[in-house]
Parts: structure tokens; C-alpha cells; sequence
């Protein structure tokens, strides 16, 4: 069978700036495909390429007969008033699908997906669950493939396992944009990375994305290797071709075009093999003091709700701790309380004295309109780093920007390109405490190495709040976990905190326990629970059985109504709409009764 997708040397620039040139690539039936490369590769715009939101300047897509691709943006907008509903009825319509079927259809999708109101409005939703609903409008269609892009970001952690588990049990192909690796890894069973230092444009490995970085190096040494072998035998052809016009006119004439060449082709290889990545340096003040930041049996309110309380917790120097759990759980809402934005409704918070905080926002606010030289250097032509004056096109070049660039203003920057400009403006303040609030969405895989290494180097004290899982489990020393129902408690690292979470009948204190009592015991093996997933589908299920059999009592109510019975097409229809209706109502009492087994 041909592939789904077939791409041929397709090629986009925008404005003087070439994406990609000459790239090919096909997606198959059930790929599993994670797509990577450095900002500013293209990879957004390969994925609107191939999902034909955008046409290439050279190439074509072909498209398989009769296959269908769905697209999914980085950005999961509604308009104001649009309920969840609407958004999955209107994809269902679309997708042409029967009328009697769009119903069970839906609450199928919102059941799978955990959505528990389909009256809520979509626009008031957080980014994560905005997601999950833009991940099933894609799904309503009954795709051949589904492309991605950077799903995980604003996911948090149970969201990303419950896409990764979505992924897992599904038939259709997809190609993912992402710079989690954990997820890659999860998730993937090929992986293509878009970067300028291949010859093709690209480099396509089979296997997980472990087994990519192994052959990428392979990859890099040999080519290495042979540009060094090159390399030798341009410095003997140049010798050759300076011993002057009597030495070259007893050679023949192809030597000197075979030289020349090889010295092009040489010059190719060099330029492609500069892989450029930001310098990041977090600067950390010359404080002595041991204890930071001390909560005393705080409490959060907000809107009315109490995000938790009894919270008792001491930030120290040089500690790196993870913050995690379900979105509105409350980890923003610590980290203002740490810088003293909001005040706590019970408890109290101690700071050290003149305690110097240097906050990073998932909002990334920046001004649009400025030019990224005034971003980067608001009051002059240059920054002042480490107590000496840097040029901001210096400045600007340590986080891999043009000199092109700096005249052109931030809204022509991409997600990681702002992100690069919000992490130079924080280097530039000594801290004592690094708050960083999801710091990772949009960074390219290189500069999250650099940005791991600089935090791990920081002198200072960190709170992290990310769903990069490979970040917190490498970064982090402790875990403080807020599971959204007002309890709190600090784990040794990111697995434990999981664990915890399954416990259900495990006794949770009003304090945190120590990094001792946190260490998980021998025990017997314990039977497998339903996994997130099924969690969620297990919590509506119930109320999903009970409307099909309302449904179905309406359905045998109408076939035996006497109007009917007289009416051949229309009883028809009707015993039609009965053996769908069974057929819907004992697939969701088989389903029930499966994950009640399951849940027991």
C-alpha cells in the first residue's frame, strides 16, 4: 500500500530566511514518528506542510486516496461562549459521520478524555485541557494520521501520560513535534530530526529516541571523520595547484575541476557542520544565610476553593526542588506566595533578609511591539553581566540571534526564540531563588541540555515547575507534590510522588514527611489499578449507561408505537435505530464491567 503521506523535495522560506530545502519524507500506516531539530528549523512548518495548512514554495505533498490527515496546532484556541459540546459536535458533523451514531460517538471521546462537563466553556478551559479537546476535534474525523504539534506543552504531567496512553492504543499514524524526551521515548518508534548539519536536511532513525541519540553520534563521528579525510587531500590538491601555471599545464584539466571541487564540497561540510547553542549562565548572588524561604502551616484560597493548607516547608541554599501536580492544583500559586504576591489565608511565610527572587512566568510577557534590541538591552546598547558591560549584539549572538534580528520586532519571534529572549534578561539578575514556571515549552533539545547543565551548576536555591519529566527527575533533589484536593508532600524524586498518588488508602499526614519516611518499604506486589486513562473513563461511565438506557427504552418505545407500525420506511428506520442503540448499550455495559473488575 503507498504511504499515507509522500512529501518531494518540498522547500519554505520566509522572507530571506530558507526553512528547509529539498526535504523528503513519507508516513505509513500506523507511524510512529517524533519530529525534532533546533529552533528555527522549520519543524512547525514541515507539520502545516504535510497537513496541508501550508503550501511548499518548491515540491509537492501527495496525500493517499481516500486518507485522512488531522492537523493540531501548538496554539488550542476557542471562541468566548463555545461549549465543549458544540466543539465536539461540530467536528463530528464535520467528519460526515451518521447522524443516530454523533451522540455515542461523543460521549465517548469525552469520556476517553476525562471531561466531565460538556456544558463547560472551551475558552475557560487551561491550556492542557484545551488541548485534550483539540486533540479530540482531530480525533471525531476518524483520522489516517494524526500531526501534532508540541502537544505536551501547558499538559501537565497527567495529561501528557494520558496523551501517551491515547497514542499507545490507537491504529492511526502520527507525527509529533516535541522536545520532551521522555515522551519521544514513550511514544515514538522513528525519529526525524530537520537540522541543516545533515546533508539531506535531515536524519531519519528507526527506533525509539534512545536509539536515535546512539546513531546521531554514529552519524556525526563518520561524518566528522570524512571531513577531516577531505579535508587532507583539499590541503594536498591546494599545494598542488600553487606550484605555479608549468606545474598545472602538465596535469590534465579534469585534476584542477576535480579539485576545485572538493574544495566546495568541503566548504558545504563546514558550514553544515556549525551547530550553534545558547550560552546560558544564571547568576547567583554571595549569600551566606542557609534558610531562604520557611512556610509555617500555610494555607491557599482562591475563587473560593483552598488550593492547600498545613503546608510546612523550608526552601535552603543550593536546594533544587520540583513542584508538580494536576493543573489548578495550586504550583503557580506557591510560586507567588514564595515572592510575596499573594498573602497565605492560614500560616505564615519566612524570607531571609533582603532575599533576592528572580522569577520566570509561563505567560512569557513580552512586549510585541519592541524591537528585540530593546528587549534584549531596554536602556542603551549594551547589558551589564557578571559586573562587566556586554554589546547587545553580543549579547544577542550568545542566544544564537542575528545581527538581522535585532531590528526586527518580538512578535515575528518564535515560542523558543522568546523563551531564549526571557532566560538573557533573567541572567542578568543575581538571585538567591530561581522560580522558573515551565521554562522548557518551545526550547529545542540542544539548549534544554544547556539550560539542565546551568541549573544543576546554579549556586543559588530553585523551584521548577515543568512537565518535562527527564528535566525534574535529572534537576530536582526533592519533590514537593500537590495533588489538587488540598494535600501536599515532599518525595525524593518524581516516582514516588506517582506512587503516592495510587496509593488511595495510604494515611497522608499534616505535615510533610521527611526525605527518610518518603522511601518506599519492600512490599508484596500489588495488583495492577486502572490506569489514568481508564480512571478517567471509569468515573463517567456510569452516568454514560444510564443515558443509553434511556435511550434505548425511547428507541423500543418508537418501534412499538402503533403510528409506526403503519408506516413501513419509517419502522424501518426505527428497528435500525434499535439494533444501534442495543449494539451502543451492550458495549457499554461489557466496558463497565470490565473496568469494574479491573478497579477491584
Amino acid at each position: 500500500m503507498p504511504p499515507i503521506l509522500n512529501a518531494q523535495s518540498i522547500s519554505k522560506t520566509f522572507g530571506a530566511t530558507a526553512l528547509f530545502k529539498g526535504i523528503s519524507l513519507t508516513v505509513d500506516d500506523g507511524a510512529r514518528i517524533g519530529l525534532i531539530g533546533p529552533n528555527g528549523a522549520g519543524k512547525s512548518t514541515l507539520l502545516a506542510v504535510l497537513g496541508g495548512q501550508l503550501e511548499p514554495d518548491t515540491g509537492e505533498v501527495a496525500v493517499r486516496k481516500r486518507a485522512r490527515a488531522a492537523y493540531v496546532p501548538q496554539d488550542s484556541r476557542y471562541e468566548p461562549g463555545v461549549t465543549v459540546r458544540a466543539v465536539l459536535k461540530a467536528a463530528l458533523s464535520a467528519a460526515h459521520g451518521s447522524e443516530t451514531e454523533r451522540e455515542g460517538r461523543l460521549r465517548e471521546l469525552a469520556g476517553r478524555a476525562g471531561f466531565g462537563d460538556l456544558a463547560a466553556e472551551a475558552a475557560s478551559l487551561s491550556g492542557g485541557w484545551r488541548k485534550r479537546l483539540a486533540i479530540l476535534e482531530a480525533l471525531a474525523s476518524e483520522p489516517d494520521v494524526v500531526l501534532l504539534d508540541e502537544p505536551t506543552n501547558h499538559m501537565d504531567l497527567a495529561g501528557i501520560e494520558w496523551l501517551e496512553e491515547l497514542l499507545a492504543s490507537s491504529s492511526f499514524a502520527v507525527v509529533t513535534v516535541s522536545h520532551d524526551r521522555y515522551f519521544l521515548e514513550a511514544t515514538s518508534s522513528e525519529i526525524i530530526e530537520l537540522n541543516k548539519v545533515y546533508a539531506e536536511g535531515l536524519l531519519r532513525v528507526k527506533g525509539a529516541f534512545s536509539r536515535f541519540l546512539e546513531e546521531r553520534e554514529a552519524y556525526l563521528e563518520s561524518q566528522a571523520r570524512q571531513q577531516e579525510s577531505l579535508r587532507n587531500r583539499v590541503r594536498t590538491e591546494i599545494e598542488w595547484l600553487r606550484r605555479g601555471p608549468k606545474a598545472r599545464a602538465t596535469k590534465s584539466k579534469a585534476r584542477i575541476d576535480t579539485a576545485q571541487a572538493m574544495i566546495g564540497q568541503l566548504a558545504a561540510m563546514d558550514a553544515r557542520a556549525v551547530e550553534n547553542t545558547a550560552g546560558i549562565d544564571f547568576a547567583a548572588s554571595e549569600r551566606k544565610t542557609k534558610r531562604l524561604v520557611e512556610f509555617d502551616g500555610v494555607a491557599c484560597d482562591v475563587g473560593g476553593r483552598r488550593l492547600f493548607s498545613n503546608l510546612t516547608f523550608t526552601l535552603t541554599a543550593r536546594m533544587k526542588v520540583g513542584l508538580v501536580g494536576p493543573n489548578g492544583s495550586g504550583k503557580t500559586t506557591l510560586l507567588r506566595l514564595m515572592r510575596g504576591e499573594l498573602e497565605p489565608a492560614d500560616g505564615t511565610i519566612r524570607r531571609a533578609d533582603a532575599l533576592q527572587l528572580v522569577y520566570f512566568s509561563q505567560m512569557r510577557e513580552l512586549d510585541e511591539n519592541v524591537t528585540l534590541r530593546r528587549a534584549l538591552a531596554p536602556e542603551g546598547d549594551g547589558v551589564i553581566h557578571q559586573g562587566r558591560t556586554v554589546h547587545v549584539a553580543s549579547w544577542a549572538q550568545r542566544f544564537l540571534f542575528t545581527g538581522e534580528q535585532l531590528n526586527q520586532p518580538v512578535r515575528n519571534l518564535s515560542g523558543g526564540e522568546r523563551a531564549r529572549v526571557l532566560i538573557a534578561k533573567l541572567m542578568l539578575e543575581p538571585a538567591d531563588v530561581l522560580l522558573l514556571d515551565e521554562p522548557t515549552n518551545d526550547l529545542d533539545l540542544a539548549t534544554l541540555e544547556i539550560l539542565e547543565d546551568n541549573l544543576l551548576d546554579f549556586p543559588g536555591a530553585l523551584v521548577l515547575v515543568t512537565h518535562d519529566r527527564y528535566l525534574l527527575n535529572r534537576v530536582s533533589s526533592t519533590v514537593l507534590g500537590l495533588d489538587g484536593k488540598g494535600r501536599a508532600a515532599q518525595f525524593a524524586d518524581y516516582a514516588q510522588w506517582e506512587n503516592w498518588l495510587e496509593e488511595e488508602e495510604a494515611p497522608v499526614g499534616s505535615e510533610l514527611p521527611s526525605r527518610a519516611e518518603a522511601e518506599p518499604t519492600p512490599a508484596a506486589p500489588q495488583k495492577k489499578k486502572l490506569s489514568y486513562l481508564e480512571a478517567r473513563e471509569f468515573a463517567t461511565i456510569e452516568q454514560r449507561v444510564e443515558e443509553s438506557d434511556a435511550k434505548l427504552a425511547a428507541v423500543q418505545a418508537r418501534v412499538e408505537s402503533p403510528e409506526i407500525a403503519t408506516d413501513a420506511a419509517a419502522l424501518q428506520q426505527a428497528l435500525a435505530d434499535l439494533e444501534l442503540a442495543l449494539h451502543e448499550n451492550e458495549a457499554l455495559y461489557s466496558r463497565w464491567a470490565e473496568l469494574t473488575e479491573k478497579a477491584g
